[in-house]
C-alpha cells in the first residue's frame, strides 16, 4: 500500500519581528481578525475549537509550542505546523498543512481547495494584519 498522506505547504514573507508574527498565530482576538474564532493558547495540550464557517466547530489541540519559533496544532483530522524564521527586518513564516488521505475523497477535495486558500486567501490576511500592526506599534515595544 502506498502513503497517500500529502502535505500542503506555505512560505510567506511578512515584514514584522517573529514575536508579532507569533502574536498573530496564538492570540484570540487577532486570530479572529485575519481566519476565524477559536480560543487558541500557545500550551501544549490546550484544546480549542475554530468556527469554520460553513464546516462548523471543529476541535484543535495545541501539539507544539516554542514560542516565536514554532507552533503546532490539530485542525479537525490534520496537522497545522507554523515555523517563524527570522529574515532581515522580518519573519519567514513556513506553514505546512499535514495529514490528507487522497485516497479519501472529502480529503482529497479539501486538499484541493484548502492550498490555494492558505497560499492567496488566508496565509496573506495574517501577513497584512501583522504588518499593518507592526507599523503602527512603538519601536520600543517589537
Amino acid at each position: 500500500m502506498t502513503d497517500t498522506r500529502t502535505t500542503i505547504s506555505v512560505d510567506q514573507f511578512i515584514a514584522a519581528p517573529p514575536e508579532a508574527v507569533w502574536r498573530g498565530l496564538t492570540d484570540p482576538e487577532l486570530l479572529a481578525r485575519w481566519w476565524v474564532p477559536g480560543d487558541v493558547a500557545a500550551e501544549v495540550g490546550h484544546v480549542f475549537e475554530l468556527d469554520m464557517p460553513g464546516w462548523g466547530p471543529k476541535r484543535c489541540e495545541v501539539l507544539e509550542v516554542e514560542p516565536n519559533e514554532r507552533f503546532v496544532h490539530t485542525f479537525a483530522d490534520w496537522t497545522l505546523t507554523w515555523r517563524l524564521v527570522p529574515e532581515g527586518r522580518g519573519t519567514r513564516l513556513l506553514l505546512e498543512h499535514s495529514g490528507f488521505d487522497l485516497d479519501d475523497k472529502r480529503a482529497a477535495d479539501a486538499f484541493k481547495r484548502m492550498g490555494p486558500g492558505w497560499r492567496d486567501v488566508v496565509v496573506p490576511r495574517l501577513a497584512a494584519l501583522v504588518e499593518a500592526d507592526a507599523q503602527i506599534a512603538p519601536q520600543g515595544s517589537r
